[in-house]
Formats: C-alpha cells, sequence, structure tokens
C-alpha cells in the first residue's frame, strides 16, 4: 500500500471517529443547549461599554439537567450558576416543566479589557419534559450553589400502585 493510500485511510478513520464523536454529543446534548437573548437597550438610551460587551457575548450555553422520578415525586436539578432565586420564573406547563431566568453581567471593575468571553448572558428559557404527570400545586425549588432543584409531586392519578390479589 502506497504512503498516500495509507495517509488517505487515516483520515477517513479519524473523520468518521470525529463525525461519531460530533452525533453523539449532538444527541446527548441537544435539549440543553439553550439559547440566552441579549438584553435590548431602549431606544435613545446610550450605549454603555457594557452594552457592546453584552452585544459581542456567545448567544448560546449549556443549561445541563437531570430529571430524577422517585415514587412519589419527580426531581429536576438544573446547572445555572451566576443567578439569584430572584432571577427565576418557573412553571409546569402541560407535562413540561418550563424555566425561564435571566442571568445579567456584572463587571467588578471598570479597567481592563476581555479577550475570551465563553459565558453567556442574558434572558433564556429551558423546556424539559417530565416522565409523570406532576401536581402543580405542590411544586417547591431551591437554588443553591449554582444548582436550581425543583421537586414535583406526582400527580395521586398517575401514581403506580401495587395491587394486592387476595386468594
Amino acid at each position: 500500500m502506497s504512503r498516500l493510500a495509507y495517509l488517505g485511510e487515516g483520515l477517513d478513520r479519524a473523520w468518521e471517529s470525529l463525525a461519531e464523536g460530533w452525533h453523539q454529543l449532538r444527541q446527548k446534548a441537544s435539549q440543553a443547549i439553550t439559547r440566552f437573548h441579549p438584553l435590548q437597550k431602549r431606544r435613545g438610551e446610550p450605549s454603555s461599554a457594557e452594552d457592546e460587551l453584552m452585544q459581542r457575548t456567545i448567544r448560546w450555553g449549556v443549561v445541563a439537567a437531570e430529571v430524577e422520578e422517585r415514587d412519589d415525586e419527580v426531581v429536576v436539578r438544573l446547572e445555572v450558576p451566576g443567578l439569584e432565586p430572584d432571577d427565576f420564573d418557573i412553571s409546569v406547563v402541560n407535562d413540561l416543566l418550563v424555566v425561564q431566568g435571566e442571568k445579567r453581567m456584572e463587571r467588578e471593575q471598570k479597567r481592563g479589557q476581555y479577550h475570551v468571553m465563553e459565558c453567556a448572558y442574558g434572558s433564556f428559557e429551558r423546556t424539559i419534559p417530565l416522565p409523570r404527570r406532576v401536581d402543580a400545586s405542590g411544586v417547591k425549588a431551591r437554588y443553591k450553589r449554582g444548582v436550581l432543584t425543583v421537586r414535583l409531586p406526582i400527580a395521586e392519578s398517575a401514581r403506580v400502585r401495587r395491587i394486592e390479589v387476595k386468594s
């Protein structure tokens, strides 16, 4: 086999491996990749350095989630660092948990210049399909150390019940 053919086969294998890895990443992270919408300034307002910086930030970010089903509740955990509890708006719509929020850019120093900006800022919405019907009136949420935990009690009619058979 010539060196050129050998090199071609190696490149083909590398390309296939890269394509398969990208496909797997896309499959696993497709719902976690979330669009962030930068905050819009009102017409006539002067642009600040923060406004201009916000327009250059990344528009997509990962809001990773875990959905755990227990006997009597569904627990959803979302990794959303950099927010405060009041920054969230949480609702249950049919069999979906909808989490909306807003991540604001806060600069502690006015000096200096950014060279890398990989954090997403602005408003976002993440919709998570729930595995069971839940009782929306009993939903509880807690935000600690960058993780939002939402506990959703399973609706009584959706709970699995073991039925005893008598002889």
